[in-house]
C-alpha cells in the first residue's frame, strides 16, 4: 500500500509537542497547523501512532483536500476520492465534521452530501444499489475551513485521551492528553521528585509515571482500526511489542496529594488501571501545607480556577496560601501551574518566568512556569 498521510488533531497550544513526538517516532514530512499536525507513514504506523502518542487527540487517515464553496463541489470532490482503498463493501461509514469561516456552513447538509458522495462511489465499485454497512466502523470526518474541505477516516474510535484508566473521575477532570502535555513542557524525565499537590483523580501524576517509565499510553485500550480486515492483527502485536521494548525500569518519586479523601481513593484506583500503582503515591494532603526537603524537584498541577469548583475569591486565597508555602521549598524546585484565572500571578505572589497558552476543553488557560536553579535533568 502506498504512503498514507495522517492528520493528528491536538488541543490548541499542544501542536509542537505532538510534532516532536512524531519526529521521535521517525514519521516523515511532519508539519504543523493550528489544532492539528500532519505526517506520512505506512499502515504499520496506524497501531504505532495510536498506541504511543501522548498529546494527539486521535489518528486520522487524510483521504484528500480540495476547495468547496458549493454542495456540488463538495459532492464531486468527495466522490473522486478512493474510499474503496479502505472501506470494504460491508463497512459502516457514518459521517461527522465541522465548518468554520466557509460558504458551506450547514454541518448537517455537509454531512448528508459527503455521505451520499461516498455511497455513490462505493456503490459503483462494489456493484451495489444499497450498501449494507453491517461490518466494521470506518468513521468519516470532514473539516471545512476557509472553503477548503479535508476528508478523513478515523482509526482511533474514542479519543486518544481515553487511555482506559479513568473509568471514574472527580469534578472538572483534566484531559489526559493535556496532563501529558503539561508534564512534557515541564521538562520532567523521571529523575527528580515529581509532585501534584492538587491531584484530584490523579491524571497528572499518572501521566508523569507513564512518561517516566516511557510506557505507551494506549496499551490498555482498543481502537477502531483493530477491526479492519486489511490491517493485520500482527501489526498491532508488533507495535505493542515495540512499545514495551522501549520501556524503562526504575524507581521514581512521584506523588499526588488532595484534600478530598474520595479523590485520593479514585486516584489510587486509576493508578492500578494504568499499571503504575507501584510508581506513584497518592495521599490525602492539604496543598497549603505542602513541603519537601529534596534540593530539586517538579511541581505540575491544575488547581481550582474559581470558575467551576470554587468561588473566585476562594481560589485567590488558595493561590496566595499555596504561593507562600512553595516559597519555602529549596531553590531547585520548578513549578508549572495551569490556571485560567487572570490574577493568578498576583495572588500567587510571583511573576512567571514563562507562560504558555493552553486550552482545558474550551477554557483558555495559561501554564505558568517557574524555573528553579539548574540541577539534575528530570
Amino acid at each position: 500500500m502506498a504512503k498514507l498521510t495522517f492528520a493528528i488533531p491536538t488541543l490548541l497550544g499542544v501542536e509542537g509537542l505532538t510534532a516532536d513526538e512524531l519526529r521521535r517516532m521517525n514519521m516523515e514530512d511532519v508539519r504543523v497547523e493550528n489544532g492539528r499536525v500532519f505526517c506520512q507513514g505506512d499502515i504499520k504506523d496506524i497501531p504505532r501512532l495510536n498506541l504511543r502518542l501522548r498529546t494527539g487527540e486521535r489518528v486520522l487517515i487524510l483521504m484528500g483536500t480540495f476547495r468547496a464553496t458549493t454542495f456540488e463541489e463538495l459532492f464531486e470532490g468527495t466522490r473522486k476520492l478512493a474510499w474503496e482503498r479502505f472501506i470494504p463493501d460491508r463497512g459502516a461509514f457514518p459521517v461527522k465534521g465541522f465548518s468554520l469561516n466557509s460558504a458551506l456552513h450547514s454541518v448537517p447538509a455537509c454531512q448528508s452530501i459527503v455521505k451520499k458522495a461516498v455511497a455513490t462511489r462505493l456503490g459503483k465499485v462494489y456493484h451495489r444499489e444499497t450498501l449494507p454497512e453491517t461490518g466494521a466502523l470506518y468513521q468519516i470526518q470532514f473539516s471545512i475551513m476557509k472553503d477548503v474541505a479535508s476528508l478523513m477516516i478515523d482509526t482511533s474510535g474514542p479519543g486518544l485521551y481515553k487511555r482506559g484508566y479513568r473509568a471514574v473521575g472527580v469534578a472538572a477532570p483534566l484531559r489526559e492528553t493535556l496532563a501529558a502535555a503539561m508534564v512534557m513542557v515541564s521538562g520532567y524525565r523521571g529523575r527528580d521528585p515529581f509532585c501534584d499537590p492538587f491531584c484530584g483523580s490523579g491524571t497528572i501524576a499518572i501521566e508523569a509515571a507513564l512518561i517516566a517509565k516511557n510506557r505507551a499510553p494506549g496499551l490498555n485500550r482498543t481502537f477502531s482500526a483493530q477491526k479492519w480486515d486489511w490491517l493485520p492483527s500482527s501489526a498491532w502485536v508488533d507495535a505493542a511489542g515495540e512499545a514495551m521494548d522501549l520501556e524503562f525500569d526504575g524507581n521514581y518519586d512521584i506523588w499526588g496529594g488532595d484534600i478530598d479523601p474520595e479523590a485520593i481513593r479514585i486516584a489510587r484506583s486509576n493508578a492500578v488501571k494504568a499499571d503504575v500503582e507501584n510508581l506513584v503515591r497518592f495521599e490525602v494532603a492539604d496543598a497549603r501545607s505542602f513541603s519537601r526537603t529534596e534540593p530539586y524537584g517538579y511541581i505540575v498541577s491544575n488547581p481550582p480556577y474559581g470558575e467551576r469548583l470554587m468561588e473566585k475569591r476562594e481560589a485567590e486565597d488558595l493561590y496566595r496560601e499555596f504561593g507562600r508555602t512553595v516559597q519555602g521549598l529549596p531553590t531547585g524546585w520548578k513549578f508549572n501551574i495551569l490556571s485560567s484565572h487572570t490574577e493568578f500571578e498576583r495572588t500567587f505572589g510571583r511573576t512567571a518566568d514563562k507562560k504558555r497558552k493552553l486550552y482545558n476543553g474550551m477554557l483558555k488557560c495559561d501554564l505558568f512556569q517557574y524555573g528553579g536553579k539548574k540541577g539534575k535533568k528530570g
